[in-house]
């Protein structure tokens, strides 16, 4: 039987050290890694790039790592509600690059399915399509944007077992799915891990082949990263 469990967060992520690039899986703070991200920053390892649809807020998520200047370049999509971000941007201390966000979550998929490269519309007559190839198809032009290169991606899902396979919950499914198996290893960590066969076939979003360590994480803070409620009448 397959067995990928491991018995801690440090048993996970055996094997990170500086210089590495990493994708992280979440949808604002929505599925996000924060047991990894946390030992990532107690390892203290430095000099990141980092894969992720945003860079969290400035004391949560991957804010965290940006505070202790861990990230030498951030490849995002939202960055909006993280102010030492900002500063490091404007600052020259970071290297940003931002893509449109499909074009991030494709370009991520691209690489969990082996394909070297995609065509995309998204930027084509913009910034983001100067010094890349373009071509047509069918009387539209399109960019070409190259598939992610990543050591390590970081993904948290609802529940999973020990073969791999993975429940997602909400939101959490936005970008989280696209990054297993996009790297060379990827960590999973689940709120509950249940034995193998626990799992209905049907529910399973991403079956165990993209997935290389799980691991149950020992608590998750889960905050709302915008709280919006109706007035009362």
């Amino acid at each position: 039987m397959i067995n990928k469990k491991v018995g801690s967060v440090d048993d996970a992520l055996q094997g990170v050290k500086s210089g590495m690039t990493f994708m992280f899986g979440g949808f604002g703070l929505s599925g996000i890694a924060e047991n990894s991200i946390a030992k990532l920053v107690e390892l203290g390892i430095n000099n990141l790039t980092c894969i992720s649809n945003n860079a969290g807020v400035d004391d949560f998520g991957l804010g965290l790592l940006l505070h202790q200047k861990q990230i030498k370049k951030m490849i995002s999509s939202y960055v909006g509600e993280n102010d030492e971000f900002e500063r490091q941007m404007l600052s020259g201390e970071l290297d940003v690059e931002l893509i449109p966000q499909g074009t991030l979550a494709e370009r991520c998929r691209a690489a969990q399915a082996g394909f070297p490269a995609i065509y995309t519309p998204a930027g084509f007559g913009t910034e983001v399509a100067e010094g890349k190839e373009t071509r047509e198809f069918n009387g539209k032009m399109y960019v070409l944007e190259h598939a992610f290169k990543a050591d390590f991606a970081f993904v948290k899902a609802w529940k999973g077992d020990a073969a791999g396979n993975l429940i997602f919950k909400g939101t959490a499914r936005n970008f989280n799915p696209n990054m297993c198996g996009a790297a060379t290893i990827t960590v999973a960590e689940v709120e509950e891990l249940v034995p193998v066969g626990t799992l209905d076939p049907n529910h399973i979003h991403i079956p165990g082949i993209f997935v290389q360590r799980i691991y149950q994480g020992a608590k998750y803070e889960k905050r709302i990263e915008q709280r919006t409620v109706r007035q009362k009448n």
